[in-house]
């Protein structure tokens, strides 16, 4: 797997950019939101996730982590692959999919070109407790997302010469 590509942006275009690293010119598959950081001639950095198949080797590129995970997430469901999840991630950012998906909204998920309402309707089925619940207000400054909770990330100090109380001050500074 190809976690991450850094290099020189040489192209940029609608869904996709070409980043030259190694020397090697790299096609990425992106979302807009990703698209939007790079600047041609310039520096660029994306999170990466590389699909395999019979025929080809695709690249798709994000801007952060949480889209990413999104993107495999969202092709667990039956009728999603890699081009119908980056349309999803094109069209909502990672914060609406969540609370999307979480607060059963099919009338959001069915906005993406290519998602119909049965579709929206096994993608909440299956996907609202892989996501979890929606954390905070409606809005995208009215919180986080379950995803990005403090409390899940208390357990991973715990243990040898780590006690809960110290866990519980390294995970909230």
């Amino acid at each position: 797997m190809i976690a991450s590509i850094r290099g020189t942006v040489a192209e940029i275009g609608l869904d996709r950019c070409v980043l030259e690293t190694g020397g090697v010119g790299v096609l990425v598959h992106a979302t807009p939101a990703a698209l939007a950081g790079l600047r041609r001639g310039s520096q660029g950095m994306l999170h990466t996730e590389l699909v395999v198949r019979e025929d080809s080797l695709t690249l798709y590129g994000f801007d952060s982590p949480e889209a990413r995970t999104l993107f495999l997430t969202v092709q667990t469901v039956s009728g999603v692959g890699p081009r119908l999840a980056l349309a999803i991630l094109a069209t909502l950012e990672p914060d609406e999919l969540v609370r999307a998906l979480g607060t059963e909204d099919v009338k959001a998920l069915t906005r993406v070109p290519g998602v119909g309402k049965r579709t929206a309707e096994r993608m909440v089925l299956e996907l609202k407790d892989k996501v979890g619940p929606v954390v905070g207000g409606a809005g995208p400054a009215g919180g986080a997302t379950s995803m990005s909770a403090p409390a899940e990330a208390a357990p991973a100090p715990e243990g040898p010469g780590f006690p809960p109380a110290e866990a519980q001050k390294t995970t909230t500074a």
